[in-house]
């Protein structure tokens, strides 16, 4: 695989701090260029990660014909407008999840990588982890019996209000900042897309969730539920019960490098710990990514992006709705 000239589109930390780094660590992956609005912000980036390049404008990262593919982690109401633009400058482009406002902003982003011939993918660095994809090879072979229940759970206390996950208009709200996990899992571990969903949620001054707790029915006796917030401690684990026991992954979603463990319990008592050695998720979505742009068929689909938000979506309609529910 030739190296791919990559450009980061924003200074946010998820840039700084995990996929910038990700990629200066790949041998096929160089980062040339990263923009901010404000030139000082994007120099301070630069000069901080030892990227050559720093532009004052997003438009003038796309501008420069040696970038190949960019990174976008910018504000979730900017991911259309920005990948769109990228697509029609020929950039390939790895998008911070979700990936849209909604369905018809995915299916135009979609169709604008179509159309000028170019790679679209989400950022769910999780389901890369050797620990996840264990944990899909042991519910498919039943390891545990049929899959009955997914339980899953991410929060974390945000304080400052002013936060941009706290702003409607941009897109905020703990279902579209951490509940997409939950959603994400669960239809990854069922294997197919829900038949109807539920949700209930408290609602803030700006109008956006900062707890939301859903129901997702996956038809054929197989239920998940989950919570999402942003007025609790940290929190993150995902449990999958089966008719002979359940699987417990602890940090399922961002382990960090760190060693990691998942656990089967049977008879409500603990069987087997398995053991995983550190691995960076971000770099194993970076790569699978290039390959795609090299040729190969991703390890997920755009339109499993397109799934997703289509039922968190339907979970914002019901909890809307004080819990009704919304068939799929």
């Amino acid at each position: 695989m030739e190296k791919i000239h990559w450009g980061i589109i924003s200074t946010a930390n998820i840039g700084r701090k995990a996929m910038t780094p990700a990629l200066q660590e790949l041998p096929n992956a160089e980062v040339v260029g990263v923009a901010s609005r404000d030139l000082g912000r994007a120099q301070t980036f630069a000069e901080a990660l030892g990227i050559p390049k720093a532009y004052g404008d997003y438009q003038a990262l796309l501008d420069d014909p040696q970038i190949e593919a960019v990174y976008i982690p910018l504000p979730n109401h900017l991911h259309k407008e920005w990948t769109v633009r990228a697509a029609d400058a020929g950039k390939h482009i790895l998008c911070e999840k979700p990936l849209a406002l909604d369905v018809d902003e995915c299916q135009q982003m979609i169709h604008a990588a179509d159309a000028n011939g170019v790679q679209l993918m989400e950022s769910f660095m999780y389901r890369y982890h050797p620990r996840v994809k264990a944990a899909v090879e042991m519910i498919r072979s039943e390891n545990i019996g049929a899959l009955k229940t997914i339980e899953s759970a991410f929060t974390f206390y945000l304080g400052d209000k002013d936060d941009i996950r706290y702003k409607k208009e941009m897109g905020g709200g703990a279902l579209m900042d951490l509940g997409c996990y939950c959603v994400s899992i669960s239809r990854l571990m069922a294997g197919r897309n829900p038949v109807a969903v539920q949700a209930r949620a408290t609602w803030v001054p700006t109008d956006v969730d900062d707890q939301l707790v859903g129901i997702i029915d996956f038809g054929d006796e197989l239920f998940a539920h989950f919570d999402c917030a942003f007025n609790q401690g940290y929190r993150q684990h995902c449990f999958l019960s089966g008719t002979d026991g359940y699987l417990s992954i602890p940090e399922v979603f961002n382990p960090g490098e760190k060693k990691s463990t998942t656990q089967v319990f049977r008879s409500g008592k603990p069987e087997k710990v398995y053991k995983y050695k550190g691995v960076n998720e971000y770099a194993l979505i970076a790569q699978d990514f290039m390959r795609s742009i090299d040729g190969d068929d991703p390890a997920y689909p755009i339109q499993d992006s397109v799934d997703n938000m289509r039922v968190i979506q339907a979970l914002l309609k019901s909890a809307r709705m004080n819990g009704q529910v919304v068939d799929l």
